[in-house]
């Protein structure tokens, strides 16, 4: 593919820091922009949240909620409550994946389907406050896209379609939903909202990151089978490894991941990836070990960037993984 190869700027990072927090203002800003005209977001009251029922468990109470998004849609969601516990306590937005099934979304929370344990039960378990929705066509909102019933990846077609007739991205509004989602978490009583973490695999590890790029209140993330670097991508002709939402038009004439990912330092962030997942490729995510890495270390916090590459393995949450993810967010975010 090399004659389709796209020239990347490269990310050059500053030999102080000072120097690097303003450029670090710079390639958010630019971001942003590349996610399109996105409708301003509205506030707590705007959001008008509504609980719709509660249920009870041994660990925990789960309170059904929705809002309304101020771009036209109803967004749906669980919070789940630990069962025992007093004053604030750390929140953790969870993050669903894709994996083509359309009418998963937030149910993953309750699920030990693609994680080694039901993250609902772990989680509170460890006394996390935790919340998720259902993205743009996904769970309650498979075919109530915009102006269409379509289900599944036609949905997500039409979906992406429209958004860009509108000059916004689809991944623009999935994350500005997300925000929304991390507003309403961070506005809890019984949340602490200076201990808020992210984390999901997949499209949800994707958002994971990203979301911490452009929000600095999100203390620490965890984000596994998906790290990619998209000129490595293309190189390995694996585009169609992921779906039409993913794609950000003009990022490539800016930069690549590592100035997302830089954009996260010095927040504590984990990345958990099988080197046969072609979605991610290792050679990209070893430029990426390298790079930012060095945002890490000029910060003065090498630590609190960790990236493993788990040989053998694809697309993937092993229970290693999973330990690594409630350890890495009780240090970090828990602070125990």
């Amino acid at each position: 593919m090399s004659d389709v190869k796209p020239w990347v700027p490269e990310l050059s990072i500053p030999a102080d820091l000072d120097t690097w927090k303003r450029q670090r203002d710079v390639i958010r800003g630019t971001l942003w922009r590349l996610l399109g005209d996105l409708p301003a977001r509205p506030t707590l009251e705007g959001m008008k949240v509504r609980v719709l029922g509660r249920e009870e468990t041994a660990d925990y109470v789960v309170e059904r909620f929705q809002f309304e998004n101020g771009a036209g849609a109803k967004v749906p969601g669980v919070t789940v409550v630990p069962k025992g516990r007093s004053g604030r306590m750390p929140g953790i937005l969870y993050c669903h994946w894709h994996g083509g099934e359309y009418d998963g979304g937030k149910r993953e929370l309750f699920e030990a389907k693609h994680t080694p344990e039901i993250p609902a039960v772990a989680l509170a378990r460890r006394g996390y406050v935790v919340v998720a929705i259902d993205a743009y066509c996904f769970g309650e909102r498979n075919g109530q896209g915009p102006g269409s019933s379509e289900k599944g990846g036609a949905g997500e077609l039409t979906a992406s379609k429209f958004n860009l007739w509108l000059g916004r991205s689809l991944w623009g509004m999935m994350l500005r939903d997300d925000l929304l989602a991390l507003d309403y978490l961070a506005s809890r009583s019984d949340v602490d909202a200076s201990r808020l973490g992210v984390t999901g695999i997949s499209m949800g590890a994707t958002r994971s990151w990203w979301l911490m790029a452009l929000d600095e209140r999100l203390k620490a993330g965890v984000a596994v089978a998906c790290l990619t670097r998209y000129q490595d991508l293309i190189e390995a002709g694996m585009m169609k490894a992921h779906g039409i939402y993913y794609y950000v038009p003009g990022m490539l004439q800016h930069f690549d991941t590592e100035a997302v990912l830089g954009l996260i330092a010095p927040r504590a962030a984990l990345f958990l990836t099988g080197d046969q997942d072609g979605g991610s490729p290792v050679a990209g995510i070893r430029k990426l070990e390298t790079i930012v890495g060095g945002i890490y270390r000029l910060s003065g916090v090498p630590e609190r960037f960790e990236s493993r590459i788990y040989e053998g393995l694809g697309h993937v949450y092993t229970p290693d993984m999973w330990q690594r993810m409630l350890a890495w967010m009780d240090r970090h975010v828990r602070g125990v």
